[in-house]
Order: structure tokens, then C-alpha cells, then sequence
């Protein structure tokens, strides 16, 4: 299997987050695309190559040219202003004000943002920009005639929306790529989001149109970030009615009842009859994940794996969650592993 990979992914290392009252290191950091790559090579994926470059245009497909221009340039603007820290919001546009643009760098800051879970640093936007050349490398890759190819995304983008950042994501790498195959003539595409957080952005990008059926197996937001979207009542909307499928967990579930999520989750692909799959390769579902409360071993990514080829689909897999940072290589490659032990010829 063909992994991209950029090392620009180094050049985004926020130095903290606040989780539960405290300024705690990044759980998002680049040992999570280190590890990941390591396995690759050890295991003998695969050829590991470098991205192309699209350019923007494939990114304004899915976000707005007002946002990749406050994104490209809010760190030259800090760093204008005497600014060193990482740019974290401190304010956002909450429903019961009103939603205007400011010109202060803060104000557009909580704009477009959800939380505070997307620091800026110097080099966040190359990192976020080649992430999504990556993304769209491996789509050509399988728009060329390829059954599967590994995009390894750092970081992730399954939270950011069409004008919005936030949960560690800053541009859709799923969605730019799910929007490349249509625009490169497939007709229909779904999207098997598998990480432990429900992917809202991909959501809310799709949730109107019914060429893309977002899937998604995630923690209940009840209990569980981002909290208000993934529930199961959310079928879509107009077009896209009928072309959203959440199935939210309860903490502690096990394999037991991800894989019958997962099974339903396949049923709706298999119906759909999608040309092709984009999966959304979380594996923050394991059980010793510092952030999530799933309890899947490493051996389910095997099974994993194994169900998704079993859709007989052309798969995109793209990287999203996963903490546990010593285990992340072994459970994500296990899931590519698990995958062409059934679709190797």
C-alpha cells in the first residue's frame, strides 16, 4: 500500500491545550505521525512518498477563500503585534451574538474558530496546507487507477468545517479529498469516519448533499466532545436527507458493540453503492487513549481493517485521532494491514 507523508508536519507543534481547568502539553503532537511512519516502514507497507502540490484551489472547494486567508496570514499578523506564544482564541461567536466579521486579529481568531483546541503557531498553516496535499495526492493516486493509498495527515481535519477550526483540525483533508473525486467525475463517495470523536466538520460540509453519505461511529456527544453534533437523530438535510448516519457509543464500549455499529455503518455503504470510500482513520477508539473512553486492543484494527475491504470499494484511508502515542503506529497500521490481507491479489 502507497503511504504519503509530509515531514512539514513538524512545523506545527502547539505548545498547549486546556483540558479540564489546566494549560497541559499538546495530546496533538508530531511523535504521532512519527510513530505512525516508523511502523510503516518497519512492517514493510509499503512504498512512502512524498505529496504533490495542488494549491489552493482544491482547498477552496470545501473552505471558504475568507478563512484560508485569515488562516494563511494570522501568524504573520501575531508575530506583527510582538506576538511569541501560540495564537489561541479567547472569545468566540456564540448564538446569542451577533455573527459579524470583526478586523481584530482576536475577534476574526474566535470567529472561526469552536474552542480553543487549534493553537496557531509559525508554522501551522504549511503544516495544515501539506497535510491536505497529501490527502489529495493519495486521491489521485486512487482517481489513477489505484484499489487503496494511505494518506498520513498530521494534523488531523475531520473537525474543521468550511470556516471553522477547532478540536487540534484546521483544513478538512477527508472532505478536500471526498470533493477532488467528485470533481474528477466519481458521483458518489462515502465517508467512514472511525475516529472516537465525531467528525462535525465533515458533517456540517455534507449534510445538504446526498453525492457524499457521511458515516460515522463515534463517542456519544452527550458526554463526549464536540458535544453538539454527532447525534443519531441527524439524517441530513434537504438533498442530504437520509445521507448522514451517526452512531454514537457510550463510554466504555468494546469491540463488541463498535463492530455492530460498524456493521451498520457498512450496510449503509454497501447500499449506497458508493465508487469509492474515504475512511477517516482515527484510532483513539484504543483503550489506553489519554483522551477517549472506548476499549478497543490493538488485534480489533486487524478485524477493522478486514470489514472496511470487505465493502469491495476503492479506499482512501486519511489520518485523524489517536493519543496513545507509543500505540498509535501499531493499531493504524494494523487496520491497512487487516485491509490488504483481504484485498491483496
Amino acid at each position: 500500500m502507497l503511504t504519503i507523508y509530509s515531514d512539514d508536519h513538524h512545523l506545527h507543534h502547539g505548545k498547549c491545550e486546556l483540558i479540564d481547568g489546566q494549560l497541559m502539553p499538546c495530546f496533538e503532537k508530531p511523535q504521532r505521525a512519527d510513530h505512525i511512519l516508523q511502523r510503516v516502514q518497519n512492517q514493510n507497507l509499503g512504498e512512502v512518498r512524498g505529496p504533490e502540490d495542488f494549491g489552493r484551489e482544491p482547498l477552496l472547494r470545501i473552505h471558504t477563500r475568507e478563512y484560508l486567508d485569515f488562516f494563511e496570514g494570522a501568524w504573520s499578523r501575531w508575530a506583527a503585534q510582538g506576538g511569541t506564544s501560540d495564537l489561541m482564541p479567547y472569545t468566540f461567536a456564540a448564538r446569542n451574538l451577533r455573527q459579524k466579521l470583526p478586523n481584530h486579529l482576536h475577534g476574526e481568531l474566535g470567529y472561526y474558530s469552536f474552542d480553543g483546541g487549534a493553537p496557531i503557531t509559525a508554522g501551522t498553516w504549511q503544516a495544515a496546507y501539506s497535510a491536505a496535499q497529501v490527502a489529495l495526492t493519495a486521491q489521485r493516486e486512487i482517481s489513477n487507477g489505484s484499489h487503496t493509498a494511505f494518506a498520513l495527515c498530521r494534523p488531523p481535519g475531520h473537525h474543521a468545517a468550511g470556516d471553522v477550526m477547532g478540536g487540534y483540525c484546521y483544513l478538512n483533508n477527508a472532505a478536500i479529498a471526498a470533493q477532488a473525486f467528485l470533481d474528477q467525475g466519481s458521483k458518489r463517495v462515502a465517508i467512514l469516519d472511525v475516529d472516537y470523536h465525531h467528525g462535525n466538520g465533515t458533517q456540517s460540509i455534507f449534510y445538504n448533499r446526498k453525492d457524499v453519505l457521511f458515516t460515522s461511529i463515534h463517542g456519544d456527544p452527550a458526554a463526549e466532545f464536540p458535544f453538539f453534533l454527532g447525534y443519531a437523530d441527524e439524517p441530513g438535510e434537504g438533498e442530504g436527507e437520509g445521507y448522514n448516519f451517526n452512531y454514537p457509543l457510550p463510554a466504555g464500549s468494546g469491540w463488541s458493540e463498535w463492530s455492530a455499529a460498524l456493521e451498520q455503518a457498512c450496510a449503509e455503504i454497501s447500499r449506497y453503492d458508493a465508487d469509492v470510500i474515504i475512511v477517516s482513520l482515527g484510532v483513539d477508539t484504543f483503550k489506553e487513549d489519554p483522551i477517549s473512553q472506548f476499549k478497543l486492543d490493538s488485534p480489533d484494527y486487524l478485524k477493522m481493517g478486514e470489514r472496511i475491504a470487505a465493502l469491495g470499494k476503492p479506499t482512501l484511508f486519511v489520518m485523524e485521532g489517536g493519543y496513545a502515542v507509543e500505540e498509535i503506529g501499531i493499531n493504524a497500521v494494523n487496520v491497512l494491514k487487516g485491509f490488504e490481507t483481504v484485498c491483496r491479489p
